[in-house]
C-alpha cells in the first residue's frame, strides 16, 4: 500500500511538472503573402521575414509561419489555410496579420476592396483569433523597393495601409506599421544600396538563378532579417504582451 501511495504521489508530481512546462510554451501564428512566407532552398536567395523569426525569439515559443506565395486576405480564407490554424489555436497564442500585396490584384480570387472586403476578412481574422483566447497583431504590408525618380517611394499599397491602420485601431488591435517601418529603411539607404535587402542576383550567381533576378518586391536573407528586426523593435517601442517572448 505504502509503495502504491508513493507511485501515485509521484505521478500527480510528474503531472504537475509537465503541465507547467506545457503552460509555459507559447506559439507565434503567422499569416500573410510571400513577402512573409518560408521559402524552399530552390528559391534561394528569397526570403520571408516570417522565415527568420525563429531567430527572435525565446526557447519556450514555437513560430509557425503559415504565410503563403500569392495570398490574399481572400484567397487564404478561401482555400481553408485559416481553417487549420484555427483548429490549433490555444489560449495566450499571437497571431501575427500581414495581407495586402496581393488583395490589390484584380484577379476574383483575391481581389478585397479596402474600405469593405478587406476590412472585414482583416477583423474576422482578429475576432476568430480572441474567441480562441490569442492575442492578434495586424501588420501593414512591407513597402515594395519603387522609387520615385527623387529620392522618394512610390505608395503602392494605397488605401490598405489606411484600411490596416483602421480596423486595427476600431478593433482595439495591436498595430505595427511595416509599410512606414521599412519606407524608412528603404529610403534611408537609397536606391542602390537598397538592392542589397531585396532579391538582386546577378546571371550565375546561384545556380538555380542562372539569369540572375531584380526583383524590388521580396527579401533576400538580410532583408528579411532586417525587417523582422523592425517589427521586433516597434513591439518592443509600444510594449505589446508580445515583447516578453523576444530576445
Amino acid at each position: 500500500m505504502k509503495n502504491l501511495k508513493t507511485l501515485v504521489v509521484l505521478s500527480l508530481a510528474t503531472l504537475m511538472i509537465l503541465s507547467f512546462k506545457n503552460a509555459d510554451k507559447v506559439n507565434v501564428w503567422m499569416i500573410g503573402d510571400s513577402t512573409m512566407a518560408n521559402k524552399q532552398p530552390d528559391k534561394a536567395p528569397e526570403t520571408g521575414w516570417g522565415m527568420v523569426m525563429n531567430e527572435f525569439v525565446k526557447t519556450n515559443v514555437t513560430v509557425h509561419n503559415h504565410a503563403l506565395n500569392g495570398r490574399s486576405s481572400k484567397s487564404f480564407l478561401d482555400e481553408g489555410r485559416w481553417t487549420a490554424i484555427y483548429d490549433s489555436i490555444q489560449p495566450g497564442d499571437y497571431v501575427i496579420i500581414q495581407f495586402g500585396h496581393n488583395d490589390e490584384k484584380p484577379a476574383e480570387k483575391l481581389h478585397t476592396d479596402p474600405s469593405t472586403t478587406y476590412k472585414q476578412l482583416l477583423k474576422k481574422y482578429i475576432d476568430e483569433s480572441r474567441a480562441k483566447g490569442a492575442n492578434p497583431i495586424i501588420c501593414s504590408s512591407i513597402v515594395r523597393r519603387h522609387f520615385d525618380g527623387k529620392d522618394g517611394l512610390k505608395d503602392t499599397h494605397g488605401a490598405y495601409i489606411t484600411a490596416a491602420r483602421e480596423i486595427a485601431l476600431e478593433t482595439g488591435t495591436p498595430y505595427v506599421d511595416m509599410e512606414a517601418k521599412t519606407r524608412m529603411l528603404v529610403t534611408s539607404l537609397g536606391s542602390e544600396k537598397s538592392k542589397s535587402l531585396y532579391l538582386f542576383c546577378k546571371p550565375g550567381e546561384y545556380s538555380n538563378r542562372k539569369d540572375g533576378v531584380q526583383d524590388s518586391t521580396h527579401l533576400n536573407r538580410s532583408g528579411a532579417l532586417q525587417v523582422a528586426g523592425l517589427f521586433v523593435k516597434e513591439v518592443k517601442k509600444q510594449k505589446l504582451a508580445l515583447k516578453g517572448l523576444l530576445k
